[in-house]
């Protein structure tokens, strides 16, 4: 659930594609115009208020240039919503890999990271995984993705002590218990939008690990020195942020 929109490409706009209006120039692609136009009017009017002709033209583009990149507001939608899961997902893969540290360190540097992901941004997306829409079809490829993720949470869960100690019923539980706290901070931040995201997504973590079983403190000490091997702001996140469900 809130993201800096990090997939925009830095390429040219294409050729013969007229403007309807001059905005100042932000150095990004045409494509990813459109997105950003989308994840500000999706969470500002609300999806169902927003035209494509309102999005082209927030882009400072006719409706006609839209349609050359995206469908419709449902492609939009999509691609938006599972710009806000592939981060997290990617990061997920390089903890499992990494078999140096301990689960409970991982784990808690995916919950934190994921927070963050989350929650800082311009615009709060996690709204969007609320909407009735997103159980349709056209959403399945957000769905699979968001499963991979909440798997990868359930492996990293079942490495730490605790969870190593748990029949797979309890482990499918516990998992749903973090996983659904992680994904619970839509709604938190949407409350307090001003709260610090840093500090809420390290309380967050800390918060995941006791549903867990597992003591916070060391792996907080090194999942924050580790910090520099993952920043949503960074061209690794490579997407808007926001919730999801």
């Amino acid at each position: 659930m809130c993201a800096t929109i990090g997939r925009m490409a830095t390429t040219g706009r294409r050729v013969g594609r007229p403007r309807a209006e001059q905005r100042p120039e932000s150095g990004l692609s045409a494509r990813d115009e459109l997105l950003r136009a989308a994840a500000e009017l999706f969470t500002t009017l609300g999806y169902a208020a927003t035209t494509t002709r309102a999005v082209a033209e927030r882009a400072g583009m006719r409706q006609a240039t839209m349609y050359h990149y995206f469908g419709g507001k449902e492609d939009l939608l999509a691609e938006l919503l599972e710009s806000t899961v592939t981060p997290s997902l990617i990061l997920a893969r390089e903890l499992l890999a990494d078999e140096k540290r301990a689960a409970e360190t991982r784990l808690w540097e995916l919950c934190r990271s994921d927070v963050e992901l989350l929650c800082r941004g311009p615009h709060n997306l996690g709204g969007l995984y609320l909407l009735p829409e997103v159980r349709a079809e056209r959403f399945a490829g957000f769905h699979h993705v968001r499963a991979e993720l909440k798997d990868a949470y359930g492996r990293l869960l079942a490495e730490t002590g605790p969870g190593a100690e748990l029949d797979k019923a309890e482990l499918a539980l516990r998992t749903d218990l973090v996983f659904g706290l992680i994904e619970g901070v839509i709604l938190v931040h949407r409350s307090d939008p001003d709260r610090p995201v840093a500090a809420f997504a390290e309380a967050t973590a800390d918060a995941a690990l006791r549903i867990a079983g597992a003591r916070d403190e060391g792996a907080r000490d090194e999942g924050t020195r580790d910090e520099g091997t993952w920043d949503p702001e960074t061209p690794h996140a490579e997407t808007p942020c926001a919730g999801r469900d």
